[in-house]
């Protein structure tokens, strides 16, 4: 086979097989994401309300949530996914990306998590232990959902934020929006098509995330 013919069969057009190639990629995205951002915010959650607590606990545990927001994400997706073989528990590209986005994630949560909690006055907490409310039932009914009204706006940034930067899992070879893309690129060399039907992905992906949080904003207003 000639130069010039590898090069017709290699360089094709953008076709209708590469657009469900990028569907499944961005099922991909939203799988480890949504992984990521709901335990991440759970965990984030707990680490807040721990930071609350004390002064120690939030020294101790401040110190290490500070590690995962001051590294680079991909310093970190890189560093855990080659750590891990060398002590005998090899993990694939999607374990390794949706462990390090957890923690990711959850250091991020954890301060928003913490600024909900000190949101709420402290005469509307001493109110509720003047009418006979235990820490935990203070917790759940005036702290909590106070504190949530707060802080939606900042977790909806993390969410968003977690949403786009789990493209950087594409260094450690997991098939996502970007990896998917690049890959694309290579092959037909039409980059401005391939990039706008990702930002349209990216976009819709996004967008409920957006839309769901303004409205809880917006209800919770008249409640």
């Amino acid at each position: 086979m000639s130069e010039a013919a590898a090069q017709i069969q290699f360089f094709t057009s953008f076709q209708a097989s590469d657009l469900k190639y990028l569907a499944e990629a961005a099922g991909n995205t939203l799988l480890i994401s949504v992984i990521a951002i709901s335990i991440g915010s759970v965990l984030g959650t707990l680490f807040g309300w721990a930071l609350s607590v004390s002064k120690l606990v939030a020294f101790s545990l401040g110190s290490i949530l500070d590690v995962f927001r001051s590294v680079p994400l991909i310093i970190q997706l890189l560093l855990f996914y080659n750590f891990f073989p060398i002590i005998g528990f090899p993990l694939d590209p999607f374990e390794a990306g949706v462990v390090v986005l957890i923690f990711y994630t959850s250091a991020l949560v954890a301060q928003v998590a913490r600024g909900g909690i000190e949101a709420v006055p402290d005469s509307l907490r001493r109110a509720s232990r003047s009418l006979g409310m235990t820490y935990w039932q203070e917790m759940r009914y005036v702290v909590f959902p106070v504190g949530t009204r707060a802080v939606l706006p900042s977790w909806a940034g993390v969410a968003l934020g977690v949403l786009k930067d789990s493209a950087l899992v594409s260094v450690l070879g997991y098939v996502e929006l970007l990896r998917a893309s690049q890959i694309l690129i290579t092959r037909t060399q039409e980059p401005f098509i391939i990039l706008a039907i990702v930002g349209a992905f990216y976009f819709a992906l996004s967008y409920p995330i957006a839309k769901v949080t303004d409205r809880l904003e917006k209800r919770w207003q008249y409640d």
